[in-house]
């Protein structure tokens, strides 16, 4: 009995181990069509496609060229290192007002709904310059999916 206890013991110390060492960050996809893959490999099947440049997502594991990610509706899947870049990119969770400038009191430029997906220009004291499709501006830097460092 003591010595099953300790495999399983040194079994969680190693799965312990292991997540700490897959780092989790966000990251951008890269291209306008990026597939998913069930697992870790060229070989493996396509889970789905992506199809929004830019799009944030989470890493949460590493294999080799492969990363392991999930995204806001927590799909997750395997991608390869060249579909993905250091993130330039959030997803806002909850309509926000778009400034000229970085302040409350600056003239508003658009309004902006839950789920649109802005790319970050900058960000310095809880405001971000972002841009979208049809506009550029600021916006506080809070309830968004996605890194702003």
């Amino acid at each position: 009995m003591k010595k099953k206890i300790t495999i399983l013991f040194l079994f969680l110390s190693i799965m312990c181990i292991q997540s700490l060492n897959a780092e989790e960050k966000f990251l951008s996809l890269k291209k306008s069509k990026v597939n998913v893959r069930y697992g870790p490999s060229f070989d493996s099947e396509i889970k789905y496609i992506y199809k929004k440049i830019n799009l944030p997502v989470k890493q949460i594991d590493q294999k080799e060229n492969f990363r392991r990610i999930v995204d806001l509706k927590n799909n997750s899947g395997w991608i390869h290192v060249s579909q993905v870049k250091k993130s330039n990119s959030i997803i806002i969770l909850e309509d926000k007002i778009l400034f000229k400038k970085a302040s409350n009191f600056s003239k508003p430029v658009a309004r902006l709904e839950k789920g649109r997906l802005l790319v970050i220009k900058k960000c310095e004291n809880n405001w971000c310059n972002i841009k979208t499709e049809s506009h550029s501006g600021w916006i506080k830097n809070e309830n968004l999916w996605g890194s702003i460092n």
